[in-house]
């Protein structure tokens, strides 16, 4: 499909972006790279759009994902000179329709490609807690169930055992079982009869397991749809009025962020989650500086990296002199934000310590943690030059890896093959590169 006219609105944003047509192009095509769907478009292709041709229709949300990554804001269809997608001018399903919608997709193994191919956004509309607390739409379907602080509490209880299996086993295991449970268990509470105080308990319960789905998609790499994930905790966490999981979701969402390279939208999360916790204990303020002194980092912002990260040190001090809290933000996740920090800023050997240190102090339930940080201690290990500790890191990590499931994890693999090949003439580096093939998944072994 054509336009005879130029593609003004597109134009105008070309000319904001400050790119030349080759840098649109390449950017166009890292996305798609980023989708899983590479892509080799050139000048030519984005001088036709810039003239009225029209980008195949699933090109469109990649180019506007482009725009908003470079002008850090969303940008439309429209603003783009682009038809509106058909689902724009449906109406939007109610939180549980929409849960119930996400949830059937992530079940059916048909769908998983799709969903892969869901690709992450800065410009993701985030509702703030003012425009979520105490909004929820009538879900009460007029069936005559009524339910108690009995389902709450299973609710809560099959939450806390899909988070131990993730802690253990990756999120590919247990993701699957998570989305099932929202659909078919969860969703049908939501519009059952019930008190208020249990309506509220069961949005909140149900709202920490979106949050675990969400974490879970990321660790599986698939970022779009983690994102909705987090986007029905958030609405879920608003209607209960719970600021605890409202917070750890913006939380969340800034660790994916960060983790991505979008420093920008990370920092924006980070500072959001911070601002809708007012009232935080120490606990939860470490939890929140550690995030905000990570993202800062990133952007090069020494200073604010450095105040917030002490801001966490001294909250952790506090929170751990009223006793150690299992399961919670610890002085083990700390460390790891500080070798984060340090890292940002340059220091690696200061990275290392604070990684071991983490390592050292973790709890052992959390196999699929330990396994990917001691991945990432290895890699620094190895860019400071001390290839046989690396080796070893990475020994220790093989240990643990045929029992996780995780795409972070698959990928970490991936790299480290690639940063052992050059030093294979050395006999630790040969040893783990033979074991390593031997162990790690047979799609990941470079032939």
């Amino acid at each position: 499909m054509t336009s005879r006219q130029p593609n003004s609105g597109l134009e105008r944003l070309y000319r904001e972006s400050g790119w030349t047509l080759r840098q649109f192009a390449q950017e166009v095509n890292r996305i798609g790279t980023e989708r899983g769907t590479p892509l080799k478009y050139q000048q030519p292709s984005v001088h036709q759009w810039l003239s009225g041709h029209l980008p195949k229709e699933t090109v469109r949300p990649l180019i506007l994902e482009a725009l908003a990554r470079r002008l850090l804001r969303p940008i439309t269809h429209t603003e783009a000179g682009f038809p509106a997608p058909p689902e724009e001018s449906n109406s939007h399903p109610t939180t549980v329709e929409g849960l119930i919608d996400l949830g059937r997709q992530d079940m059916d193994p048909s769908r998983r490609s799709v969903l892969s191919a869901g690709l992450f956004s800065v410009a993701l509309t985030v509702p703030g807690w003012p425009d979520v607390v105490g909004r929820m739409e009538a879900v009460q379907s007029g069936k005559t169930r009524r339910i108690g602080m009995a389902e709450v509490d299973m609710v809560s209880a099959m939450t806390e055992r899909v988070s131990e299996l993730d802690d253990q086993f990756g999120g590919r295991h247990a993701r699957p079982l998570a989305a099932a449970f929202l659909v078919n268990t969860v969703a049908p509470y939501l519009r059952a009869d019930a008190p208020e105080e249990v309506r509220k308990a069961m949005m909140s319960a149900a709202s920490d397991l979106c949050y675990l789905t969400g974490y879970m998609a990321v660790d599986e790499g698939i970022h779009g749809l983690a994102q909705q994930y987090y986007l029905k905790a958030l609405e879920l966490a608003g209607a209960s009025e719970d600021h605890l999981t409202y917070c750890t979701t913006l939380r969340g969402m800034s660790v994916q962020a960060v983790d991505l390279r979008h420093g920008k939208a990370a920092m924006r999360l980070a500072d959001a989650a911070a601002s809708a916790s007012p009232q935080a204990g120490p606990r939860m303020r470490a939890f929140l500086a550690g995030q905000q002194a990570h993202a800062a980092a990133q952007l090069g912002d020494r200073r604010s990296a450095l105040t917030y990260l002490r801001e966490a040190e001294a909250a952790m001090d506090k929170a751990e002199s009223r006793g150690k809290v299992f399961g919670s933000y610890d002085p083990a996740s700390l460390n790891y934000h500080t070798s984060q920090v340090r890292f940002e800023l340059g220091d690696v050997h200061g990275a290392v310590a604070a990684m071991q240190e983490s390592d050292r102090l973790r709890y052992s339930v959390y196999r699929r943690t330990r396994v990917k940080e001691r991945a990432i201690l290895a890699e620094r290990q190895l860019s400071v030059g001390h290839l046989e500790a690396a080796c070893r890191t990475w020994g220790l990590a093989l240990d643990d890896y045929p029992l996780v499931n995780s795409a972070r994890i698959d990928k970490r693999m991936t790299d480290m093959f690639q940063l052992i090949r050059p030093h294979l003439r050395n006999h630790e580096a040969q040893a783990l590169y033979e074991r390593a093939r031997t162990v790690v998944r047979p799609g990941l072994i470079p032939t």
